[in-house]
């Protein structure tokens, strides 16, 4: 029996070793060719580590490319789409968590409808709404975008996180005296600091890494994001793959700065999110 839970015990953290390494490894080699000179990209062949590293496309890439461009303005949209999403999810789920109204369900139904849709073919749509109204090009055109896209994901997680916390705890703050908003600002909002750290996180991150419509609505470069920014080192007949695996590199310093910033709250609310008291 104990032979039987050791071996059981060690294929379990094998397993768990294994998809450790199977997801950082794509990481790890992003690392090692960002750092790889040209002359040693196709000469050497498959290793674990360059026999001479560089950072000249580093160097290249804060120098002599629009990547500083880009990476301001997927910190602005990312930041603002973040902002804007959790506040109105914050609101949006307290109002489907506490109250019962007339069309709740059709909203809720439609809501998940829009999730059944594929990206692709509500490009063109979004394109014409907002072209005339002159938002494509503009970072408030994806702003408005990711904030529509993450809405509906966003407000049920805050519902979950709603459904969590007993009713008793506003009743009796507004025995007290406290208004509905107050009981819900002051006790509430408080008490879902996890559930608030795990939306902004996601929404982040989807903003973040969102290559579609900012490839779509975004024609130039002042305008553009750091994934559409990464194109620019394709050009017709080559790809300079040392600069962009650099640009990669860059790219995940704010997302993994940002949850390391929230972590103690994100997973707080990961396993508070999934079970409601």
């Amino acid at each position: 029996m104990r032979t039987k839970k050791l071996l059981l015990t060690g294929a379990h953290r094998l397993a768990i070793l294994a998809y450790i390494v199977f997801a950082l490894f794509p990481l790890f080699w992003l690392l090692k060719v960002s750092v790889t000179p040209n002359d040693l990209l196709y000469t050497e062949g498959v290793r674990l580590w360059p026999s001479r590293t560089t950072f000249e496309h580093f160097e290249f890439v804060l120098t002599h490319s629009a990547s500083p461009i880009f990476f301001r303005n997927s910190l602005i949209v990312s930041g603002a789409t973040a902002l804007v999403v959790t506040i109105l999810a914050s609101l949006s789920g307290y109002a489907l968590s506490r109250f019962t109204f007339r069309g709740k369900y059709w909203i809720v139904a439609l809501m998940l409808v829009t999730q059944m849709f594929p990206l692709v073919m509500l490009v063109a749509p979004i394109f014409k709404m907002l072209s005339p109204l002159g938002l494509t090009n503009s970072l408030t055109g994806l702003v408005i975008v990711y904030t529509a896209f993450n809405m509906p994901f966003a407000t049920f997680l805050m519902q979950s996180f709603f459904d969590g916390i007993p009713k008793d705890l506003e009743e009796a703050a507004m025995i007290d005296g406290a208004t509905q908003f107050m009981a819900f600002r002051q006790i509430i909002l408080p008490l879902t600091l996890p559930g608030i750290a795990a939306t902004l996180g996601f929404v982040f991150t989807a903003a973040w890494s969102e290559l579609l419509f900012a490839l779509m609505l975004i024609s130039g470069n002042d305008a553009a994001t750091f994934p559409v920014g990464l194109l620019t080192f394709v050009s017709k007949f080559a790809v300079d793959f040392g600069q962009m695996m650099a640009a990669g590199v860059m790219a995940l310093i704010p997302a993994c700065l940002f949850f390391l910033l929230i972590q103690r709250y994100l997973v707080q609310g990961l396993t508070a999110g999934a079970v409601k008291g």
